[in-house]
């Protein structure tokens, strides 16, 4: 059976496929060991026509209320895990 022409090509194919892999595990490997800030692939100088004040807008509007909101959901939290009152005396 090694002696098949179409199996010698499987075999040819997966060796091919298995050295591909060892070559991107070695490049990830160089990569991980460099420590630092990388950019953002696909987008690194990439041209935008949205702005920073788009980004505060909509911020504004979002995320209006979530100083209140976390307030008030701590202070029930606080509520419903202190003891009672009637409970210390």
């Amino acid at each position: 059976m090694a002696n098949d022409p179409l199996e010698k090509q499987h075999q040819r194919e997966r060796e091919q496929e298995r050295e591909r892999l060892r070559e991107l595990e070695a490049k990830d490997l160089e990569v991980e060991a460099k420590r630092g800030p990388r950019p953002l692939e696909g987008f690194a100088g990439g041209h935008s026509s949205w702005t920073s004040k788009q980004d505060d807008e909509a911020a504004s509007e979002v995320h209006a209320r979530d100083a209140q909101d976390a307030w008030a959901a701590s202070e029930e939290q606080v509520a419903r895990l202190s003891p009672d009152e009637d409970d210390t005396k």
